[in-house]
C-alpha cells in the first residue's frame, strides 16, 4: 500500500540511570522508504534501533511495527523485522546452511518451506555455492553477507541494517548496496553508516541524532541537491551591513557571522540570490573583495549539527 507507515516512533526516550541515551525520539519510515540514520558515536544510534527492533526497553514512548505495538503484541511486531546488528550474531561452528536453516526455524518457518528461504537468502547475498562452509572460515565480509541474509530469511517488512558494508571489499559493497536498494522497493529499511557516501547513494531521507536527541529529519534531495543551485555564498565586505539588512534580501534565509568582515549568507530553496547581493554591495559601498558560492553538502550538514557550531546564527524567522 502507497504511503503505508510500517515503523511508527513516537516520543521514545532510554536512560541509563541519570545518563541520557536518548529522548522524545520520534519519526515514521513508509514502505518502499530508506532511511539513513546518521550521528556520531555515542549518539544513540544502536540504543534506538535495539529499541524498535525489542531488545531494548523503552522508559517512555511507543514503537509500532507495521501496526503491532512492539511492547503489547511483541510477537507480532518481531515477525516484520529483520536485524542486523553491528555484530553479526553468527555461530561459528555452524555451516551457512546449518545456520540459515536455524534462523529461518527461529523466525517461525515451516520445515518444508525452509530449504527454498535459505536458497532466496543465499542467492540475494552473494552466497549460492558457499552453503557448506564453517562460519568460522569466513572473512569478514562473508559473515557480513550471512548476517544479511538471517535477517531477510523471513521476508520481513521492516528491515534495520547496523553498518552492512563494515569490512567488505568494494565490489562486495556494490553488490549489498544493489541489495538493499533492492529492498528498500517493497520494505521500510533503517540504515545506520559512518559512510555518508552509502547514504548519498541508498537512501531516501536522512536522519541525524546527536546526543539522544532528533537534529535533522529531512528528504536527502532536499540536501544535496538544491535544484542545482548554490544553496548559499561566503561574501567578505570591507564595510558589512547590518544582519537584518542582508535578511531583508529576496531569497536571503539566514545569515552566520564567520568573522567580523566574513559572512555566510544561506538562501531559500530552488533561489539564487547572489546578484542581488551583490548588485546590494555596489550599490550601499560595502566593499565586496570575495565571494565563494557552496552547496550543502551532507557533510557539510552532518558536521553542523554534531560539532558543536556556535557561530552566529540568525533565521529570517527570528528577525522578524
Amino acid at each position: 500500500m502507497e504511503n503505508e507507515i510500517l515503523i511508527s516512533v513516537q516520543e521514545l526516550s532510554r536512560f541509563y540511570g541519570p545518563q541520557r541515551a536518548m529522548e522524545n525520539v520520534s519519526f515514521n519510515v513508509h514502505r518502499g522508504e530508506i532511511l539513513g540514520f546518521l550521528g556520531p558515536n555515542g549518539a544513540g544510534k544502536s540504543t534506538t534501533m535495539q529499541v524498535i527492533c525489542g531488545v531494548l526497553a523503552a522508559n517512555h514512548g511507543a514503537v509500532s511495527i507495521a501496526g503491532h505495538d512492539i511492547h503489547e503484541a511483541p510477537r507480532l511486531a518481531k515477525q516484520h523485522i529483520g536485524f542486523l546488528p553491528e555484530q553479526p550474531p553468527l555461530y561459528n561452528d555452524l555451516t551457512i546452511d546449518e545456520y540459515l536453516h536455524y534462523a529461518a526455524r527461529l523466525r517461525g518457518i515451516r520445515s518444508a518451506a525452509v530449504t527454498a528461504a535459505t536458497a532466496i537468502a543465499k542467492q540475494r547475498c552473494g552466497l549460492e555455492t558457499s552453503g557448506a562452509r564453517l562460519i568460522a572460515n569466513l572473512s569478514k565480509g562473508y559473515k557480513q553477507r550471512v548476517g544479511i541474509a538471517q535477517a531477510i530469511i523471513h521476508s520481513p517488512s521492516v528491515i534495520i541494517l547496523d553498518e552492512p558494508t563494515a569490512g567488505l571489499d568494494p565490489i562486495q559493497i556494490r553488490e549489498i548496496r544493489a541489495l538493499m536498494r533492492a529492498l528498500g522497493k517493497d520494505h521500510s529499511v533503517i540504515l545506520s553508516t559512518h559512510i555518508l557516501s552509502e547514504v548519498q547513494s541508498l537512501c531516501d531521507r536522512v536522519l541525524i541524532i546527536n546526543q539522544g536527541r532528533i537534529v535533522l529529519d529531512q528528504p536527502l534531495a532536499q540536501i544535496d541537491t538544491n535544484n542545482g543551485l548554490p544553496s548559499g555564498i561566503e561574501v567578505s565586505l570591507h564595510t558589512p551591513p547590518a544582519v537584518d539588512t542582508l535578511l531583508g534580501l529576496d531569497g536571503v534565509a539566514s545569515v552566520t557571522r564567520i568573522t567580523e568582515d566574513t559572512l555566510r549568507i544561506d538562501f531559500h530553496p530552488a533561489v539564487n540570490a547572489t546578484d542581488a547581493i551583490i548588485a546590494k554591495a555596489v550599490a550601499d559601498g560595502w566593499g565586496l573583495y570575495k565571494l565563494n558560492t557552496s552547496g550543502t553538502s551532507l557533510e557539510t550538514v552532518f558536521m553542523q549539527l554534531t560539532a558543536g557550531d556556535n557561530e552566529a546564527h540568525v533565521d529570517a524567522e527570528d528577525a522578524a
